[in-house]
């Protein structure tokens, strides 16, 4: 019987305090699920390929960590890595490619650009927000052009956005 009661006795102490509390100074942040990730590039790939292209799309979250990336059918090998540095570079900036782009034909840009990896000046990736806060990116690549890249991506967007709330 002591032993028993040696055993319960720290439960009762222990149970009461066992509830959650949010701890002070941390953040809240949101992710994307794989579900929706996964679906967001494959509609990318799939608006490209109704239109003749051959893409590949990346979504990373907002630290820049791929979640999701499809190859379309004949897309290029490096359709792939240059994708997926469309959209870390979209998420690094926090705005489209589209408009870093136009930035940086109206003056000087960030001189890392040309120096770390995985940054690129090219059109092709978007923003993903849940409000104002950005939690990702979609990119694109191997259409003929920045535009249709970008225009891609969008669709992969649209594929989920109703569902970023």
């Amino acid at each position: 019987m002591k032993s028993v009661i040696h055993v319960l006795f720290p439960l009762a102490i222990v149970l009461p305090f066992a509830t959650p509390v949010l701890a002070e100074g941390l953040l809240t942040t949101h992710r994307i699920p794989a579900s929706l990730a996964n679906e967001a590039v494959a509609a990318a790939v799939a608006q490209c390929a109704s239109q003749g292209y051959s893409e590949s799309a990346a979504l990373v979250d907002a630290d820049g960590v791929q979640q999701a990336l499809l190859r379309g059918d004949s897309a290029g090998v490096a359709t792939l890595e240059n994708a997926d540095h469309k959209a870390y570079t979209s998420v690094a900036y926090k705005i489209d490619t589209g408009e870093l782009v136009a930035r940086a034909a109206k003056g000087p840009v960030s001189p890392a650009l040309n120096r770390l990896p995985r940054l690129i000046l090219s059109q092709g990736a978007v923003v993903i927000k849940a409000g104002n806060e950005v939690i990702g990116a979609i990119g694109a690549s191997g259409a003929p052009g920045g535009e249709k890249d970008e225009a891609c991506a969008r669709a992969g967007l649209a594929k989920i956005s109703d569902r970023l709330k």
